[in-house]
């Protein structure tokens, strides 16, 4: 029977049944599956209070987000449409804008969140 885990013990030994799970050709809507799932979903929870990944900076985000879609700093300043001014807001001397946390998020879809925080 499955339980919630709340000991980092209980945590390595749910790791190590996942990963024998994911080496077997699971059957979709078998016990296995079930038990997969809710492992997974477990060990998130557990992950998320005990192992919690901070929020990217928001200009290592945008860089990396540029980086993902092949776009180049000059497209940048086009999405912010301030060309001049993005050079200023990747070296951190200007800080982002309302306006132009939206465009990120819309154009690039960086989560808003991300790009709020302080930095």
């Amino acid at each position: 029977m499955l339980k919630p885990i709340k000991t980092e013990d209980q945590y390595n030994k749910a790791l190590a049944r996942v990963y024998v799970l994911m080496q077997k050709e699971v059957v979709e809507n078998s016990s296995e599956s079930d038990e997969l799932e809710v492992l997974s979903i477990l060990i998130k929870e557990y992950e998320n209070e005990h192992h919690p990944i901070p929020s990217p900076n928001p200009l290592d985000a945008i860089k990396f987000r540029l980086d993902q879609m092949g776009l180049s700093e000059k497209e940048l300043g086009e999405i912010l449409g301030y060309r001049s001014r993005k050079s200023e807001i990747l070296s951190g001397k200007r800080k982002l804008s309302l306006s132009m946390i939206r465009k990120l998020h819309e154009t690039l879809h960086i989560p808003a969140n991300v790009l709020i925080q302080a930095y």
